[in-house]
């Protein structure tokens, strides 16, 4: 193959969304013949994505290389800065594909500092959200628009993941002065395949970061509220980590659904369908999650938030979307209980999810901008 790339992706924290992304581009980047690697934190993560890893070290021609990253800015930024540019350099990138914030900056300032001493280095930056959930009001947020709106000059290249994300682009931040284009988060051929549920199933499922933005104190207290208006109890399981974890628990405890919510580690998504009836997805703010796409890929029915991208993935007047908060998603928890085969088909339909949010779709336009970038 005479166009095979040397790409690397750097990124901040190995878990959740952005992972995800990034395995499923590195696996059809791999299959199209390109070389590829990674370089992420290594303080982010546990087991589970420890497994992720092993599984996809044999594949990366270029390597894993982990190295601490904090997630704020601070003076430790300066020695993390330091050795992710010494990984990169010696990985002699074609390719430098930031994802998020932390990621999006190490790659596009990296990749100037490589022009410098060498051949054309490609910097492509994949928001996912990240920093653009900050209130563009606040000092905070004017800090990171502004740096954000310096950065474009060392871009060659913006990737949005949902219409929702570059529009907030370029409310918050500008009119990109680069190009920059769409691409939809995709999901392999066997992630369409239907997962029935399994015996003595939960009504409920929350799966994802255990992180105030993701919603799960409102599932939890929307749980608590739907239960009297269906005359029973209702059973949930919440799966997955994160700092915020021990307030959930105690949550569930003052709410008194200790004996009605279970809490399970992280685990592959399609294994967690098969524990609940119905998947809900609180989130706050989303940029284009995969965990929709998985849901809906499986033919799982569900109730998510109208925020970011998800619109994108239902349309926009679909009964299955609600704003983030407990009252309403304690009502639309009710009503798809009530008769969970009719709400079941208020779903997307399978073949239309397939032809947009496929991963060979996803990896192939991904490509074609690496290589407008590089001038080929």
């Amino acid at each position: 193959m005479t166009d095979k790339l040397r790409i690397v992706h750097c990124f901040r924290s190995p878990v959740g969304g952005i992972f995800r992304h990034v395995r499923d581009l590195t696996e059809a980047q791999v299959a199209a013949g390109h070389v590829v690697g990674i370089v992420c934190d290594s303080t982010t993560g546990g087991e589970f994505e420890e497994r992720l890893f092993e599984q996809m070290k044999d594949m990366l021609a270029l390597g894993i290389h982990r190295t601490p990253m904090q997630r704020h800015v601070g003076p430790g930024d300066l020695a993390s800065a330091r050795r992710t540019y010494r990984i990169i350099k010696e990985l002699r990138p074609d390719v430098l594909h930031g994802h998020g914030a932390k990621g999006g900056a190490y790659a596009r300032l990296f990749g100037s500092l490589l022009r410098v001493s060498r051949s054309r280095v490609a910097r492509l930056y994949s928001p996912h959200g990240g920093s653009l959930h900050y209130d563009e009001t606040t000092a905070t947020g004017k800090l990171f628009f502004a740096l954000e709106r310096s950065m474009a000059h060392f871009t060659d290249c913006l990737l949005f993941v949902s219409d929702y994300e570059r529009r907030t682009y370029r409310r918050k931040v500008g009119e990109p002065p680069i190009p920059n284009i769409l691409v939809y988060n995709g999901l392999r051929a066997a992630e369409f395949e239907p997962v029935p549920i399994g015996p003595d199933t939960a009504d409920l499922l929350y799966i994802g970061m255990m992180r105030d933005l993701k919603g799960p104190d409102i599932f939890i207290d929307a749980l608590a509220a739907a239960g009297p208006r269906l005359g029973r109890a209702l059973s949930a399981v919440m799966v997955g980590d994160g700092d915020d974890l021990p307030r959930y628990h105690a949550q569930v405890r003052r709410l008194g659904l200790q004996s009605h919510i279970r809490f399970l580690p992280p685990m592959p998504a399609r294994e967690a369908f098969a524990l609940a009836a119905l998947v809900v997805v609180p989130s706050r703010a989303e940029a284009m999650p995969y965990i929709v796409l998985e849901t809906l890929a499986a033919a799982r029915p569900m109730i998510a938030t109208s925020v970011g991208g998800i619109p994108e993935i239902f349309g926009s007047g679909s009964p299955a979307l609600i704003r983030p908060d407990p009252a309403e998603l304690a009502d639309k928890m009710s009503e798809a209980l009530a008769d969970l085969a009719a709400y079941g088909r208020l779903m997307p339909d399978g073949p239309d999810l397939r032809a947009r949010f496929g991963a060979d779709v996803m990896a192939a336009e991904i490509e074609k901008a690496y290589f407008a970038a590089l001038g080929r």
